[in-house]
C-alpha cells in the first residue's frame, strides 16, 4: 500500500503528474501562498514514487529536525552567501549526483509579489536539464505537472513564458489575493 497516495485520496487531492520521468530536472512549483505547498507536493511526488530535492533556509536544519529534513531531499541554503555561488553549487550538485529532481518556489515567498526569482532558470540552463512546471491546485484539489519547458538561455523571455502558463493558474492558489503570475 502506498500511504502518500491513501493520505492524498482520503483527504479529496488527485495527482496529474504526466510529465515524463527525468532523473534530473528543475521542478518549479507556482502559485505559492501556503506552507502547505510543501507538503502536499511532497506526498503527490512520493505517491509516484519519486524523489525531490528542495532548498530551505539554513535555519530549519537543526538538532532533530536536520534528520527529516535531508532525509526528504532537504538542501540547506545559507542566506549570506552569494546567490551567484548558491547557483554554480547546485548546478554542480546535478553534475555530481545521478539523480536530482530540484523543487522551487519561484516566487521565493508566500506573499505577494511581483519579483519572481529566476535562479532555477539558470541552474536548468546550466545543469543542462529541463524545467518541469507544476501546479497545486487549490479551487479544484489537483496536483500538476503536465508541461515541461527548455530554457533558452534568454533568462526574460524564459520568465516571461513561464509567467505566462502561470497566469492562466492565478485561482489555483490557496490565497488567490496573495499570487501575481
Amino acid at each position: 500500500m502506498n500511504l502518500w497516495k491513501e493520505i492524498l485520496k482520503w483527504s479529496g487531492w488527485t495527482v496529474e503528474i504526466t510529465a515524463p520521468r527525468r532523473d534530473k530536472c528543475v521542478i518549479c512549483v507556482a502559485p505559492h501562498t501556503s506552507n502547505w505547498d510543501f507538503i502536499l507536493g511532497l506526498f503527490a511526488y512520493k505517491s509516484l514514487g519519486r524523489e525531490a530535492n528542495f532548498l530551505m533556509k539554513e535555519f530549519w536544519f537543526f538538532f532533530p529536525l536536520k534528520y527529516l529534513l535531508t532525509a526528504l531531499g532537504g538542501i540547506p541554503v545559507r542566506r549570506k552567501n552569494k546567490q551567484g555561488s548558491l547557483t554554480e553549487s547546485v548546478i554542480e550538485m546535478f553534475h555530481k549526483r545521478p539523480y536530482v529532481n530540484l523543487a522551487v518556489t519561484p516566487e521565493g515567498t508566500r506573499s505577494l509579489t511581483d519579483k519572481w526569482h529566476t535562479g532555477f532558470l539558470y541552474i536548468a540552463k546550466g545543469a543542462g536539464v529541463p524545467v518541469q512546471l507544476g501546479v497545486i491546485d487549490y479551487s479544484t484539489r489537483h496536483i500538476i505537472i503536465k508541461e515541461e519547458y527548455i530554457p533558452t538561455g534568454d533568462v526574460e523571455k524564459d520568465l516571461a513564458y513561464i509567467r505566462k502558463y502561470y497566469s492562466g493558474f492565478a485561482n489555483a492558489a490557496k490565497f488567490p489575493d496573495k499570487f501575481k503570475a
